[in-house]
């Protein structure tokens, strides 16, 4: 599973080599048929319902993860690694809510204990509930950087709650996170999203001077973050250093081991926290997290809703020196309290979710098995590329696997010459829209992906299932043709 530094630099050079090819992707009468023969047949339940939801939802549809070309399906179902859309077709689940359920989907075990709390509490209180210390020391338990929890509504809350007691903690300003890496959609850190290089491009409604104190490094490249470092030490200094510990966009960029030791030590050396957002990887690359399975320790670590078992959820832990500027309660001494808050954060519903799915988590091995189910998935992902000589790259970390057709998000930008610009913007325009043809693909064929490029495995998995979704693939790649 693990990415040593060849693995990672042939990893690169295999995308490298993708982006500089021409574009395949599902042919278009292929594509023309799935249209017709499946979506419009099909799924015109889904179809009704979404063009009357357009009324009411703006483009149709809440989330981002939900929209699917030529329209989103309806799905009404999720139970271990299948869903079920609202015509009765099935599919295998390889977004899995976007990595969280490691479990599975819906796990009766916990599905069962909460039950028991809706009829016997309710989903909130507003008060405190026995669960949020239960789930706070298991994670403190289990995470090797945790001492203590501050429970979230969400990641993207929790990237926010991080630089500003990364700030408060470190009397610095800036903040450096990693080009491509997505930390939620907060107003400073909706910079340098997706793709390496991008600054504020992608950051439409927010002011330019919301950046004022917020920049980002190259993946790989710790010549370019100490470059910045040196640079910031001059204007007040950073405060914090972020990194998704896989690469950013969940790995599609990776790390290598001494990138992400280089990290630690250059925090270390500027007076920076090293912030882990561990919101895709914890307790999912292992029980420990990445963190515990790199063996990089880092100082805050950044959570999303797999510590509400799948329910909404995040939170932020770290050491004490650092998480007494999120206290909310007794507190010996005069802190500086951050300002974070959310009525529905670590609600009863949420925590005991999340305490139950952690703890069978770790009981019963769930992220090893994910892991293995991950490698044969990406193993069969090859051995399907290299019979029907395929340019794709597929790799994973991990029960975190990665297919590339197109290679959209390993594109970087480069300021230093402007010229180049329109002309990236342009690639990664039509390359995501092959992307989204390749995704249509996979679902007519009972395939759930993220975007068509990302799969996540969980321990429902077994080696009969992980075959004949691969047989599916098969018949997906054999209408490949070059565009």
């Amino acid at each position: 599973m693990k990415l040593n530094r060849q693995g990672v630099d042939n990893i690169v050079r295999d995308l490298d080599r993708l982006i500089s090819q021409p574009i395949y992707s599902v042919k278009p009468d292929v594509l023309a048929r799935y249209e017709e023969e499946y979506y419009e047949q099909k799924c015109s339940k889904s179809k009704e319902m979404i063009h009357e939801a357009m009324d009411y939802i703006p483009g149709g549809v809440q989330h981002n993860l939900a929209f699917n070309y030529p329209f989103p399906l309806v799905f009404t179902k999720a139970s271990g690694h299948t869903l079920t859309d609202l015509d009765g077709n099935e599919y295998f689940d390889f977004l899995q809510a976007g990595g969280p359920t490691v479990l599975g989907s819906n796990p009766e075990s916990v599905r069962e204990k909460v039950i028991e709390l809706l009829n016997t509490c309710g989903p909130v209180t507003g008060l405190f509930h026995e669960y949020e210390m239960k789930l706070a020391k298991l994670v403190s338990e289990l995470i090797p950087s945790v001492d203590m929890l501050r429970s979230l509504g969400s990641g993207t809350e929790s990237c926010m709650a991080a630089i500003r007691v990364a700030r408060l903690a470190t009397g610095h300003k800036h903040v450096l996170k990693m080009g491509g890496a997505y930390h939620g959609w907060s107003d400073q850190l909706a910079y340098g999203i997706r793709v390496p290089g991008s600054k504020f491009t992608q950051a439409n409604g927010v002011p330019l001077n919301n950046f004022l104190f917020t920049d980002e490094f190259f993946p790989n490249d710790l010549e370019d973050l100490e470059r910045k470092l040196k640079r910031k030490k001059l204007t007040g200094g950073t405060a914090a250093i972020m990194i998704e510990p896989i690469g950013p966009e969940s790995g599609t960029r990776p790390l290598s081991d001494e990138f992400i030791e280089g990290t630690r030590e250059l925090a270390n050396k500027y007076g920076a926290l090293l912030i882990f957002d561990e919101v895709v990887t914890g307790f999912r690359i292992s029980e420990h997290g990445a963190q515990g399975y790199y063996g990089v320790t880092p100082d805050l670590t950044i959570f999303g809703k797999v510590i509400g078992g799948g329910y909404p959820a995040g939170g932020l832990g770290g050491r004490k020196e650092y998480m007494k500027y999120l206290g909310a309660g007794i507190q010996g001494g005069k802190v500086k309290k951050a300002l974070v808050g959310g009525t529905l954060a670590a609600n009863p519903l949420s925590s005991l979710a999340g305490y139950y799915t952690i703890k069978e988590i770790a009981e019963t091995g769930a992220c090893d098995k994910a892991n293995k189910m991950g490698d044969l998935l990406t193993d069969g992902l090859r051995d399907l590329i290299k019979k029907y000589d395929l340019p794709f790259v597929a790799f994973n970390q991990g029960s975190v696997c990665h297919l590339e057709t197109v290679g959209t998000m390993h594109f970087s930008i480069n300021w230093n010459k402007p010229w180049t610009i329109p002309g990236v913007i342009n690639e990664t325009s039509v390359r995501k829209k092959e992307m989204e043809h390749m995704g249509a693909a996979y679902m007519a064929e009972g395939l759930v992906t993220l975007a068509g490029s990302r799969l996540y495995t969980s321990a429902h998995y077994d080696e009969d299932s992980i075959k004949e979704a691969l047989v599916r693939f098969d018949r997906v790649f054999q209408n490949v043709g070059q565009i």
